[in-house]
């Protein structure tokens, strides 16, 4: 009579060598009871807008990052692009006024004049690198109107079509 062996398949690494038996562990459990607790349902949660965690449905806001559920609720027409504040900074002051930042562009617009009349007189006597202070000015505009907060006026509530 002849004894049929059957020999166990080696795993392999990474490196495709062959592991130790010893260092192979497999747990494996099967189990018809149902869980102990009930796995919350799709219906029941929600990813967060920011970070992706899921959150249970109702959640005001996330422990990970820092999403509130008050930050999701602005439409986008009430928010001014930064990128477009910083285009219409060429002419120093205006994306403070895009931004809903009235006076502060108007001051930015009115300290242009003595800047300008300082270039000028710094381009004269350094033939003509003075120049280049006035980007310095610029680029000092630009900057705040990208971190500035937007002051432009929610949009008023929606009514829909009227016939």
């Amino acid at each position: 009579m002849r004894r049929q062996t059957t020999r166990v398949s080696s795993f392999l690494d990474e490196f495709r060598a062959a592991c130790e038996p010893s260092t192979i562990q497999m747990n494996l459990e099967y189990t018809d009871a149902p869980a102990t607790r009930p796995e919350p349902s799709a219906g029941d949660t929600m990813p967060c807008p920011y970070c992706g965690h899921l959150l249970p449905k109702d959640a005001q806001s996330c422990d990970r990052c820092d999403w509130t559920r008050a930050a999701t609720t602005e439409t986008a027409e009430g928010k001014a692009s930064d990128a477009v504040a910083v285009m219409f900074s060429i002419i120093p002051g205006l994306g403070h006024i895009y931004k809903g930042h009235i006076l502060a562009g108007f001051l930015w617009m009115a300290g242009a004049i003595p800047v300008g009349i300082f270039v000028f007189l710094a381009a004269i006597a350094s033939a003509g690198w003075g120049l280049g202070l006035f980007f310095f000015y610029l680029g000092a505009v630009m900057l705040h109107a990208y971190a500035v907060d937007d002051r432009v006026a929610p949009p008023k509530e929606d009514e829909g079509e009227e016939y």
